[in-house]
């Protein structure tokens, strides 16, 4: 298995550990302690599953490290499932339908249900990583997404609820076709939520850059790069961005557009 920061032995210091689990309300995870996990189909991958139903989540959040010549030829997703990836750093040659396309740092691709997403490292013999995501699709009668492929350079840049200091971009559609979205968000330091949200959405987050404060069910707990945070419906949640100069910066999924069922 081993450690996703590959240090091994003992420590210098005390055992410790930033990661809070509160399964079905919210989770923060450092990326040390964080494992590597096999999972068939990636070769020359390290993968770190992230959220899942054992959490309490919908959805499972992967962090997944491609290698010289990392790959998953076999193609990842399937029937009823929906697949999302987005390069965090580096470059990745992916395809589906058909299609083949080369994303770099901030480059991403949805694959609608039945679509098998097939990836391979193209970084000239450095690692690249990406966050990975797969949900059960909810379909509704007379709608359906589809394919995109796209990068943040190309997407709006909108004032948060009419805040100057906090921009977010939507990364998918407001299509009643897709039943969830991609945002990110992205705070000045010193910016914040203008009040501390509570909803039916659950959301799976990877901090992109920066340093912060996060409210998670009323408890303020530091937050920086290379965290994941999991937030189950209805949690109370909301952050300040903190840091000298670097913005605070996450991506996050969202489910929307669709009814509860009883």
């Amino acid at each position: 298995m081993g450690y996703l920061n590959n240090n091994t032995g003992y420590i210098n210091d005390l055992l410790a550990t930033r990661a809070v689990i509160k399964k079905n309300n919210f989770a923060i995870l450092p990326p040390d302690g964080l494992v590597k996990n096999v999972l068939p189909g990636f070769e020359n991958c390290d993968l770190t599953i992230l959220s899942s139903p054992q959490l309490g989540a919908s959805f499972v959040d992967y962090l997944v490290t491609l290698h010289d010549g990392g790959n998953n030829r076999c193609g990842f997703g399937g029937e009823e499932v929906e697949t999302f990836f987005y390069v965090i750093s580096g470059q990745v040659c992916v395809e589906a339908d058909g299609q083949r396309h080369t994303l770099t740092t901030g480059g991403y691709i949805y694959c609608p249900p039945g679509t098998l997403l097939f990836m391979e490292n193209a970084n000239q013999g450095e690692d690249s990583q990406a966050f990975l995501y797969k949900r059960k699709y909810q379909a509704i009668a007379g709608y359906q997404p589809h394919l995109l492929v796209n990068h943040r350079d190309n997407l709006e840049k909108v004032h948060y609820e009419g805040m100057e200091d906090v921009i977010v971009e939507d990364l998918l559609p407001k299509d009643l076709g897709f039943d969830m979205n991609f945002h990110v968000l992205t705070f000045a330091p010193g910016a914040c939520h203008g009040y501390i949200e509570t909803h039916v959405q659950e959301h799976g987050a990877y901090i992109l850059s920066g340093e912060g404060v996060y409210n998670l069910d009323n408890n303020w707990i530091p937050v920086k790069k290379g965290d994941y945070l999991f937030m189950a419906a209805y949690v109370p949640q909301a952050c300040y961005a903190t840091g000298r100069g670097e913005p605070l910066s996450y991506i996050y999924s969202k489910d929307c557009n669709r009814d509860i069922p009883l």
